[in-house]
């Protein structure tokens, strides 16, 4: 499969079971699956792959592999194969089993525990407990080791093994897997509210695990589909190669400055670039393991930043010393990717959100400083460029903050603390509030007279707001209908943000079910997600979901969300009809039949179809549902259906925002191009 092969057993030799160190046992994991796999859902499913991946990656990193291959079988397992030197098999002196066993069996068991005599010096699994916890959460696991010329395997259930390591033979010369590991694993439908895996989800994790693995060939075969699905990456560029796909469709002002050092066995590697744009893009990871809070890495490399710039800014007088350049100047139009390998990192929280160790700090920031100093010096002309970009950043910071000022002035001198338009609730505790930010004067008249007026304010919008991916802070807040909605909210924006002041822990994009309201919508998840990202970090931040129908039949009257459930009603409706003798089934027929040549715009009529006792109403817009309507179907936590906004990846999130908002129109094309056959009952 890989035409490069490590060697195998002079390398082997020096991995044994000596190695492996044992720390605790397993029990706790099957009872409480989500302290170590984040839960039992989508996440925690796929958690099961990126962990055995990781230990493949670690024998890459460690400089034993060349490819890892993941593969999804027909029956629903997953397999991982890497060409490593195989998981020792000879007996732990400890457990009395074999090493292979005691990794697959016992927690915090693996070859990372060592220091200087383990077999890794970084890693970036779960510090061996990863493919243990695995074999916990799998009804069956067969492990398959190759190493020193023979096969081994053993099978498990829930864990536990089914009998010893077997020598099944001799691995044969013309074989081309000769040494390695593979792990089949089962994911357990006790344990698991899912167990569909999501191949696109699987992709694009392994593609980022390619890019921070310069070299690496990650195989991906979905056996599950025919013709079989194949595809593979391999990027010699490594993280060069990755800023440079995160820049794609935006307009680079240099080439990616790239810094790799190592110091007292913690190695940095750094790739920087600055775009046109006005948000920061800065992905961090630890031994692999992506860190989306960031960590001891990212403030180094941020002090750094800041710093360096300063220093070339003053030295050559593009800056005076009284105006020096923030730490928000410098990340305006940033595109960054931080990866740093170490011995022993310290995360917090199982998912390993973020990085602790105190010592990567200060290296991280010598090594940056000193990388971008050596750069700006060798290449003046991009160092201009990067100083003209920031410094435009900071005019617009202070332009922004005499806005602010200004409209907090304003509210002074009025005597306003709150927009005019603002509907509040007499609940005076965040936490029991609710912000519903409402399309139109029609629809916020209806829902300030539907509401529950103790816990719902409602804010009406009147048209579409700015476009935030094209605007700066200062022309922003000049815009009426984002400077109420940022005074509702109370958290001010910028560097004035402060998350405890926020007024409601829901806030709620109510829009038409229409062109325009999804237009207005994607405006307002814009704002919050380039503006606002700690309310989505959070879970505050929701988008309502209207009923699309209104159906019917007697003094009977259901609520339809979607074509599916209107289609499931009608079914219902029809089988009762059967029964009942005073439905009218004709009628149901003829108004199913009528509301169908609607959707498929073959009757330009009225959009409510009353025939004989049976009525289905099709809204086009909030303002069209009378007060207790939108109450009882849009605003009543008992009834009301909530998507709550989550932005898990936020490299992908950017992209999709600045490919819908962005002033670039060809990707803006492609995507439309793309998914225009999947849109549905489209109202233009």
């Amino acid at each position: 499969m890989a035409k490069k092969e490590v060697d195998k057993k002079a390398k082997s030799s020096q991995y044994g079971a000596e190695q492996i160190t044992v720390l605790e046992g397993l029990e706790p994991v099957r009872k409480r699956p989500g302290m170590y796999i984040g839960n039992t859902a989508k996440e925690g499913l796929h958690h099961l792959i990126w962990e055995v991946v990781d230990n493949s990656v670690d024998e890459a990193m460690a400089g034993h592999a060349t490819w890892v291959q993941v593969i999804l079988n027909k029956d629903g397992s997953v397999s991982v194969r890497d060409n490593g030197r195989g998981i020792p098999v000879e007996v732990h002196k400890q457990t009395k089993k074999s090493a292979l066993e005691t990794v697959l069996t016992v927690l915090h068991a693996g070859g990372k525990f060592g220091g200087e005599a383990s077999g890794y010096k970084v890693s970036g699994g779960l510090h061996g407990v990863g493919v243990s916890v695995v074999n916990a959460l799998s009804s069956d696991l067969q492990a398959e080791v190759r190493r020193d010329g023979r096969i081994y395997t053993q099978s498990y259930k829930r864990g536990k093994a089914q009998g010893k390591v077997k020598e099944e033979g001799k691995v044969k010369s013309s074989d081309p897997w000769p040494h390695g590991t593979q792990i089949t694993f089962t994911p357990d439908t006790e344990i698991f509210s899912t167990t569909e895996f999501d191949r696109k989800h699987i992709l694009e994790h392994l593609r980022q695990q390619s890019y921070l693995t310069a070299g690496l060939h990650v195989y991906i075969t979905d056996a599950r589909v025919e013709p079989t699905f194949s595809y593979e990456f391999l990027f010699e560029g490594g993280i060069i190669s990755y800023i440079k796909q995160l820049n794609r469709t935006r307009a680079p002002k240099h080439q990616p400055i790239y810094m790799n050092k190592t110091v007292e066995d913690i190695q940095v590697e750094v790739a920087v670039q600055y775009t046109d744009e006005f948000d920061e893009i800065l992905l961090a990871y630890a031994n692999n393991i992506v860190n989306p809070e960031g960590g001891m890495h990212v403030t180094g490399f941020r002090t750094a930043l800041t710093r360096a710039i300063n220093n070339y800014a003053v030295g050559k007088g593009f800056v005076k010393e009284s105006e020096k350049l923030t730490g928000e100047d410098v990340r305006e139009g940033l595109t960054a990717i931080i990866s740093v390998k170490l011995p022993n990192p310290q995360f917090e929280g199982q998912t390993k959100a973020k990085l602790g160790n105190a010592e990567v700090r200060g290296i991280t920031e010598t090594i940056v400083s000193e990388g971008l100093d050596m750069y700006f010096e060798e290449h003046p002309a991009d160092a201009s460029k990067i100083i003209e970009k920031v410094s435009l950043a900071a005019k617009a910071r202070l332009a922004a903050r005499a806005a602010r000022e200004a409209v907090i002035r304003k509210g002074v001198l009025e005597g306003l603390s709150l927009p005019g338009k603002l509907a509040d609730c007499s609940e005076s505790e965040p936490e029991k509030c609710e912000l519903y930010i409402v399309e139109g004067d029609s629809a916020g008249g209806s829902a300030k007279q539907g509401r529950d007026r103790r816990f719902q304010a409602i804010l009406p919008l009147r048209g579409k707001i700015l476009n935030v991916e094209r605007a700066r802070l200062d022309k922003m807040l000049a815009n009426q209908e984002v400077k109420n909605l940022i005074i509702a909210m109370g958290t001010g924006i910028g560097e004035s943000f402060d998350l405890s002041k926020l007024r409601y822990h829901r806030i709620t994009i109510m829009t038409d079910a229409d062109v325009d309201g999804a237009h207005i919508r994607t405006l307002l998840l814009t704002l919050f997600y380039r503006h606002f990202p700690d309310l989505i970090r959070n879970g505050y931040l929701y988008i309502a979901q209207p009923p699309l129908y209104r159906i019917q039949v007697g003094k009977e009257v259901n609520y339809a969300y979607t074509e599916e459930q209107k289609a499931q009603i009608l079914n219902e409706l029809r089988s009762k009809a059967k029964k009942d003798k005073t439905i009218d089934a004709a009628a149901i027929e003829e108004a199913a039949e009528a509301v169908t040549a609607h959707a498929e715009g073959e009757v330009k009529t009225s959009e409510e179809v009353n025939i004989r006792g049976v009525n289905i109403q099709r809204y086009k817009g909030l303002g069209e549902m009378n007060p207790e309507q939108l109450w009882e179907t849009t605003m009543d936590p008992q009834n009301r259906v909530l998507l709550q906004v989550h932005a898990d990846d936020a490299e992908k999130a950017s992209h999709i925002f600045e490919t819908l908002m962005g002033n670039d129109v060809g990707p803006r094309k492609r995507f439309i191009q793309t998914h225009a056959r999947a849109v549905k009952n489209l109202d233009i």
